[in-house]
């Protein structure tokens, strides 16, 4: 039986390893890879949308990868290489997209949500307050009455 699980732990292991997408065209220098790395950061995966082209798998991915390699190799700076990929595919390409006019709903629509979602909870809190009725003490036969319940457990 150890042996058993041992095999599957194994194979687990072995497609865990080949998971992680090893570029072949990998730059020479570490200083331009490590570079190149931190671009890809910044970049999102047109196929996946959430997540950069470092941690995608996808083709596409791949290929933007090698992109951005080949602009770090032609001697291409961080912005004039984050501008080619804006001008090739657009803002979106950006996992943050510049403050801008045409981005300003996107940065100001989640602000606005909240503060409208707030607004409605202290409204709704507001008016649920003020519509209870005030507490009104019992009079002295619902007093007794009620010590009757308490001890007796019969209404008379």
């Amino acid at each position: 039986m150890r042996v058993f699980f041992l095999t599957i732990l194994l194979c687990c292991s072995a497609q865990m390893a080949l998971a992680i997408g090893v570029d072949d065209g990998r730059l020479k220098d570490p200083a331009q890879e490590a570079r190149a790395q931190e671009l890809m950061k910044e970049l999102r995966c047109l196929v996946c949308q959430n997540q950069s082209i470092v941690d995608s798998n996808a083709d596409l991915a791949q290929d933007l990868r090698m992109v951005v390699r080949e602009r770090i190799r032609a001697g291409y700076s961080d912005e004039e290489v984050l501008a080619y990929m804006t001008d090739r595919y657009g803002d979106w390409v950006l996992l943050k997209p510049p403050f801008k006019s045409k981005t300003f709903m996107l940065w100001v629509a989640p602000l606005a949500l909240l503060l409208i979602g707030a607004v409605f909870v202290v409204l709704y809190l507001g008016r649920r307050t003020s519509s209870t009725p005030p507490s009104v003490p019992l009079s002295r036969e619902e007093e007794e009455r009620l010590e009757k319940l308490l001890h007796d457990g019969e209404e008379s």
